[in-house]
């Protein structure tokens, strides 16, 4: 990988069986398994076929996504993996800080719809240290794309409602926070009316993803509950 040099990506994975539970109302258990690996195969592809970094962390004890991983080349960490979303990512930039590195970008893995160039853009906008970059949720809620040079400049909590509670971290911290808004990287996957936005995204065409939803008639089961 080559371009800005050394950011990382920290991409938390959380043990798939039994996740995704909101979506539980629509898909059984094994699609929603089956799911999760599509979406976290798509967005480790995404962060591999990034320019702008140095390497990609993924903080996981899930061996669907320790083979996807080893397979792209990424480093694998197992500490902070039961710790939820905030505590895999602090886990990560932790160890990267540890060994000076010059920062880190995190993304979730249900943003399916996120492309390499997207997160090179997103690189693109990060300013020099100390810096803080974000790119929301379509709903202004969640923090999709976090950029921290250095790895711990601004203290991260993730949840349903980030993205405001982290503008106001980084200018506690002194640092005036760059917003860039990227449609794929916006479009996480949590609640049934989520996919619905998912399949609507011109993005989404072409993507595993979409292809594994139109398998299993989510489209149809959608639009019986009145969501499409």
């Amino acid at each position: 990988m080559t371009g800005r040099p050394d950011i990382w990506a920290v991409v938390p994975v959380k043990e798939m069986e039994g996740a995704k539970q909101r979506l539980a109302g629509l898909l059984s258990p094994a699609q929603r398994r089956a799911l999760i690996e599509v979406m976290v195969g798509e967005v480790l592809d995404a962060v591999a076929g990034a320019t702008r970094l140095a390497g990609v962390l993924v903080v996981t004890l899930d061996p669907a996504a320790t083979a996807l991983a080893h397979r792209l080349g990424a480093r694998v960490v197992t500490d902070g993996a039961r710790d939820g979303h905030t505590g895999s990512v602090v886990a990560g930039r932790q160890l990267l800080a540890r060994e000076g590195r010059g920062g880190m970008i995190t993304v979730p893995g249900d943003i399916p719809a996120a492309t390499a160039a997207e997160i090179d853009a997103v690189l693109a906008a990060h300013l020099p240290g100390p810096s803080f970059t974000i790119s929301p949720a379509h709903d202004d809620l969640g923090s999709n794309a976090v950029v921290c040079s250095p790895p711990e400049a601004v203290p991260l909590r993730f949840g349903d409602n980030s993205y405001f509670p982290h503008l106001d971290a980084a200018r506690r911290c002194g640092i005036e926070p760059t917003v860039i808004r990227q449609p794929g990287i916006a479009m996480d996957i949590d609640h049934p009316a989520d996919l619905a936005s998912f399949l609507c995204l011109p993005q989404s065409a072409g993507t595993r993803t979409r292809a594994f939803l139109e398998e299993e008639a989510v489209p149809r089961l959608l639009a019986e509950r009145g969501l499409s």
